[in-house]
């Protein structure tokens, strides 16, 4: 099958642009008349430091990031954060608020406790995990309030930025990151993953505001000290280089078509050309309740597992990859996320219309 027949809605790793392949792809060799691939490079040359420096610069300028706050792009995934996050800005108290609606940040939470008290903020697990609670249980004595942004397994997201009454706010945006604007300046840290939006899986992007470094714990290993990573720009030790160059051009991509507003009205009539299938099916059921509904990840069931099966492959040999839903969940899941075009989403709310007329009794 070739490329050009396959719409790839996997979680993540996720599809990216055909322009940014092809670009990687003519230069994967010889970068710039260098006679290297940026693979080969070091991190400390002067070339990949143009790299770096010019990757920064247009990730500062997509999310309008305030000179207050550092861009660093580290290793270890965004799991790492889940204990880098405790380690340097629990301070004295040594107390958090979590807002737990989903999995990822029920593992946050739970790696936290680690380190300190955890208070928990909401948690929506009492519905399945299907809908944001719309008010918050902050503690006095919280160093800071944490929440994900988009749930990927579940198919919610936060419709705003959580009113924590002037609290330091620490985001997941993992999942919905340059899916939209986001005014940085009212958040204290925000990290995420870049095999979703961004880049190839390898990269952490951490934007985080410079007053709140230097506050970690003794036990904090170096390499996930904020203070010392801002003082290193990011280069403690080598930092993922490929990854960071295809970032760039990621970014160049997202320019190109308009940037985060652009993309925030993409997203959303991408997103209501699979919801509105939903809406109107009597076979489909969807997972998340409409007013907290994720445009990156649609979740639903044909409400039997054999039939959600069936969905699945028969999608795939229609070129329509990765739709299974989560091992914990099952079901079935769409990622919608900023590289999906129209005609991918399109293509999947027409193959849903057809498998109902061929399965709803």
């Amino acid at each position: 099958m070739s490329r050009e027949k396959v719409y790839n809605f996997s979680a993540g790793p996720s599809m990216m642009p055909e322009s940014v392949l092809n670009k990687a792809g003519s230069e994967i060799s010889d970068y710039m008349g260098s006679g290297m691939s940026v693979m080969e490079m070091s991190h400390r040359s002067s070339l990949f430091g143009e790299i770096f420096a010019e990757t920064k610069r247009k990730l500062r300028d997509a999310l309008n990031v305030p000179d207050s706050h550092e861009i660093l792009f580290l290793q270890g995934g965004a799991t790492l954060q889940f204990a880098a996050i405790p380690l340097n800005l629990m301070g004295s108290g040594k107390c958090a608020d979590y807002a737990v609606t989903g999995n990822f940040s029920g593992l946050a939470a739970k790696e936290a406790e680690k380190y300190g008290s955890v208070h928990i903020a909401c948690d929506s697990s009492d519905r399945g995990h299907s809908y944001i609670p719309p008010e918050l249980s902050l503690s006095a004595a919280s160093s800071y309030f944490y929440y994900c942004a988009n749930n990927t397994i579940y198919g919610t997201e936060w419709q705003s930025v959580p009113d924590t009454k002037g609290k330091t706010i620490v985001c997941d945006m993992s999942s919905d990151i340059l899916s939209k604007p986001v005014d940085v300046s009212k958040f204290g840290l925000i990290y995420a993953g870049a095999q979703k939006n961004m880049a190839p899986a390898g990269l952490t992007v951490v934007i985080v505001d410079k007053a709140l470094a230097g506050r970690q714990m003794d036990i904090c290993p170096s390499v996930m000290s904020y203070d010392t990573l801002i003082k290193k720009d990011s280069m403690l030790n080598t930092p993922p280089c490929w990854c960071i160059y295809m970032l760039g051009l990621m970014l160049d991509w997202l320019a190109g078509i308009g940037g985060v507003a652009a993309m925030q009205e993409i997203k959303r009539e991408r997103a209501k050309l699979v919801y509105d299938v939903l809406d109107n099916s009597k076979l489909y059921i969807p997972h998340a309740e409409r007013d907290s509904r994720s445009d990156m990840n649609v979740t639903f069931r044909t409400g039997s597992d054999e039939l959600d099966a069936q969905f699945v492959k028969g999608a795939a040999a229609e070129g329509l990859l990765n739709l299974k839903g989560h091992r914990l969940t099952g079901g079935i899941r769409a990622s919608l996320y900023n590289a999906m075009p129209m005609e991918g989403a399109q293509a999947l709310a027409d193959y849903m219309k057809k498998f109902e007329v061929e399965h709803h009794v």
